[in-house]
């Protein structure tokens, strides 16, 4: 999830912030002779990056950097699926782990591996063997909570996704649609990676016996609400947001990220001493981005040049402030706000993903008939 597009808003983790102006094209396009001076970043629209490292790359490699926008993570996604035969540019940036299999199942990209990915950690790498996407950054989705409004109900914030299904956080919580919003998908993916698939149940007393469906009717038994995405649940529903409290927004929990807070203190103005919100850690998903070359790019070797560029040290210094997310990159800089006000989770949930990709379409399914039919 900053600021969108010229509104000041506080816009958090994966997917959630502006779009820096980046160089704009001479030739309205990438050209088709591969030898354009233009390269295009097709993405979602929370790209942003700061125009001086921009301006940097384009006067190093030569290449002018045009960015096209289309809607939020799977929105661009479907559409560059759609349009993967004459692709609207060179790079895809924005599928995240909950969406890969979706782009690789149906050729999105060919194969490049980016210079300097042997400076990222296994962990974050997917499709090793044809190097057909570029880990680019990290973020948990995660429960905020509203502290002012805890403090004030003498209630302490919940800390775990069971204890979101208690009497006390009754109507508290808000969360995105889980078909049709990334972070809404993470927090589900989080509760089958607790909770386990029905009958396959994990660990976690909630979902015993009926897995995350069980634990889903539990929380839409407890007053769980659900909004189409991440910015009308943060800025309009939660409390704890600066657009919420503008708004007297009555939910003190919303699925937001674990770098939601250091942005709540950074875009203050006076800024606080410490974040009026934080995270309730037992509720965190790890999600990873990656940026890939478009199958049929006309400018395959700008392209290749981008995706070294937004894996260069540069870049993944520049990424925190401007997207609030975590550089993969080893030896990227973080910013003492994200370790003092967002840490990353220390035991997030995480799934495979070829697990993933084997049931997210049943699982999204599932998950609408049981929550909002």
């Amino acid at each position: 999830m900053g600021i969108t597009k010229k509104v000041t808003v506080l816009a958090v983790g994966l997917g959630l912030v502006t779009l820096s102006a980046c160089g704009s094209s001479d030739d309205g396009g990438t050209g088709g002779d591969g030898g354009s001076r233009t390269v295009t970043l097709v993405s979602h629209n929370s790209w942003a990056a700061s125009k001086d490292v921009i301006a940097a790359f384009e006067k190093r490699s030569g290449y002018r950097v045009r960015v096209l926008e289309d809607g939020d993570a799977g929105q661009a996604v479907n559409k560059a699926v759609l349009t993967k035969d004459n692709p609207q540019g060179d790079v895809f940036f924005g599928v995240d782990n909950t969406l890969l299999s979706r782009a690789l199942d149906n050729g999105l990209f060919q194969p490049y591996e980016a210079k300097g990915s042997d400076l990222i950690p296994d962990e974050f790498r997917a499709d090793r063997d044809k190097h057909r996407v570029t880990p680019v950054d990290t973020g948990d989705v995660c429960v905020n909570y509203d502290k002012a409004w805890f403090s004030e109900h003498e209630l302490a914030p919940p800390k775990t996704f069971d204890d979101l299904i208690k009497p006390e956080y009754k109507d508290l919580l808000v969360v995105e649609n889980a078909s049709t919003s990334s972070p809404g998908l993470g927090f589900l993916l989080g509760t089958a990676a607790q909770y386990g698939d029905g009958d396959t149940s994990r660990s976690g007393e909630a979902g015993s016996g009926g897995g995350w469906q069980d634990y889903w009717k539990k929380l839409r038994a407890n007053g769980v609400k659900v909004v189409d995405g991440w910015e009308q649940a943060y800025n309009e529903e939660f409390s704890g947001s600066a657009g919420g409290k503008q708004a007297k927004a009555d939910r003190p929990l919303v699925v937001s990220y674990a770098s939601s807070p250091p942005a709540e203190v950074i875009y203050a103005d006076p800024k606080p001493d410490t974040a009026p919100t934080g995270v309730a850690e037992g509720t965190c998903f790890r999600q990873v981005e990656y940026a890939g070359l478009l199958s049929n790019a006309g400018n395959p070797e700008g392209g290749k040049a981008l995706l070294d560029f937004l894996i260069s040290k540069p870049f993944q210094d520049d990424m925190p402030l401007n997207m609030f997310v975590y550089p993969v990159r080893e030896d990227a800089r973080v910013p003492a706000e994200f370790t003092e006000f967002g840490p990353q989770a220390k035991d997030p949930q995480t799934m495979d993903p070829a697990e993933i990709a084997a049931n997210r379409d049943r699982w999204v399914k599932s998950w609408t008939s049981l929550v909002l039919k």
